[in-house]
């Protein structure tokens, strides 16, 4: 029937319960569809806010924010409530701490409290201020998916969260014996946790971060930026204790050592981290602790079946092998790597380190500026005689003499390659893609059933 409003029809429980999936601002833009419609935003179990959505030329907008989060909260306070997201002001808000509280109470399932609240020292510089949390939500019972940015967390004495599953933590102010051992201690179900550190200000180092948990199955320690971020704060320890990991991503080098410990389920591990090495000389043979270091924690991840690994640390990995062995990684059957083109010679010696490696996903970064020793890619990795099946090699710029070597080195060596694939970047190369056919069709194939495709990035 032209005109008929089915949505209207729908019971108050379903259409509240699809508000929820929207943003806040929006819900609220419903009321005026008619009078069933408006008040029903406040029945939404759930607030996502941002303070950005309030009018800034307002004097009182922090006011009228926390009067907005206040008339939600109490139009209908006996109600349950499955999540409270929200992205606070640039300026203290008293008492904001009281309605994240009161938000526990009701049975939040998801919070997600983001502070972008700055304060001027006296030295002129604006600094994050820490809206520490209120006491119940160390006992949640019904929070399973916890954010928070630029917050503080003291020691409650006690810690039970027995359904949360996933934590983000950025940039957190532990305060007296609160740590994060301490936390995830009392997440028994916990399987996701990232986290953000680039607070530069001494008194917030914490001298050892411990993750040990028997459920986690995936951590990730992102890149940070901003004005308080420190590549590396001296004397600070990562240590990993989780028998349950399937997938491990360490891309920030604040801390000078890591240290992992029975990563039995290891499956997926991403590194872009250098180890503290120093790449403007040779790794000091004498420094037998940063090798030590290095080794355990190489062999410490040697479990994985899938690795990424960046060109810091490959770089970093051909400093060590100087001084130092690289272990097996028997179980790895997939490799994403990604080599500056001076570290070429270096490539058999670390493909010897896989020698059940099926994929390889080769990345070049080819630097005009650095001198590259004579590519002589003479050794065959063991991978190569019964193993290898697929690679592809990236970031090609030219089809040059160099490169040549390279598709030729996997050509002529790879007993069971099925597939090479050579991804030129998308820029104006002499040589044409029927080119390169041609001269590789030249070449004798150890593996008659391989492949080749040649296409762009």
């Amino acid at each position: 029937m032209p005109g008929f409003d089915r949505i209207s029809e729908l019971p108050e429980s379903l259409i509240t319960h699809i508000l929820l999936y929207l943003p806040t601002k929006d819900s609220v833009k419903t009321s005026v569809l008619s009078t069933r419609w408006k008040n029903l935003w406040l029945n939404v179990p759930g607030l996502d806010l941002n303070y950005r959505n309030f009018p800034k030329e307002d004097e009182e907008y922090e006011e009228v924010f926390i009067n907005f989060i206040d008339r939600f909260l109490e139009f209908n306070p006996e109600s349950r409530l499955q999540k409270f997201k929200v992205d606070y002001s640039r300026r203290e808000i008293l008492g904001f701490k009281d309605r994240i509280g009161t938000a526990i109470n009701r049975g939040i399932r998801l919070l997600d409290a983001v502070s972008s609240t700055e304060y001027r020292e006296d030295d002129g510089i604006m600094y994050p201020y820490f809206e520490f949390m209120p006491r119940n939500l160390f006992t949640s019972k019904t929070l399973v998916s916890l954010k928070l940015s630029c917050s503080g967390l003291w020691d409650p004495g006690f810690v039970s969260m027995p359904c949360l599953k996933v934590m983000f933590l950025q940039e957190i102010r532990w305060s007296g014996t609160m740590h994060l051992e301490k936390l995830v201690s009392g997440c028994p179900v916990l399987e996701e946790l990232t986290l953000v550190r680039y607070l530069d200000e001494d008194e917030l180092v914490v001298a050892l971060t411990r993750v040990r948990s028997g459920s986690l199955k995936t951590f990730y320690v992102p890149l940070a930026y901003g004005r308080y971020c420190r590549s590396r704060v001296p004397d600070t320890v990562l240590e990993i204790d989780a028998p349950g990991l399937e997938s491990m991503t360490l891309k920030e080098d604040h801390f000078e050592k890591i240290v992992v410990k029975n990563l039995t389920s290891l499956f997926m591990i991403d590194l872009d981290i250098k180890f503290v090495v120093n790449y403007d000389s040779s790794f000091d043979p004498e420094d037998l602790s940063k090798t030590n270091e290095i080794l355990d924690f190489l062999t410490g991840i040697s479990r994985a079946r899938h690795m990424i690994i960046s060109k810091k640390t490959v770089k970093a990995l051909d400093r060590y092998s100087k001084v130092g062995s690289i272990p097996k990684f028997n179980n790895l059957s997939r490799l994403q790597a990604v080599f500056l083109s001076p570290l070429l010679p270096f490539l058999s010696a670390f493909l010897e380190s896989f020698p059940n490696l099926k994929i390889l996903i080769l990345k070049i970064a080819f630097a005009k500026d650095d001198e590259m020793e004579e590519l002589n890619l003479v050794n065959v990795p063991r991978c190569f005689v019964s193993t290898l099946e697929c690679v592809e090699i990236k970031g090609l710029f030219e089809w040059e003499e160099e490169e040549m070597k390279i598709a030729r080195y996997f050509l002529e060596n790879s007993a069971v390659l099925k597939k090479l694939t050579l991804s030129f970047i998308d820029y104006p190369r002499y040589a044409s893609n029927s080119d390169v056919y041609e001269e590789l069709d030249k070449l004798t194939k150890s593996s008659r059933r391989c492949q080749i495709i040649v296409d762009d990035d």
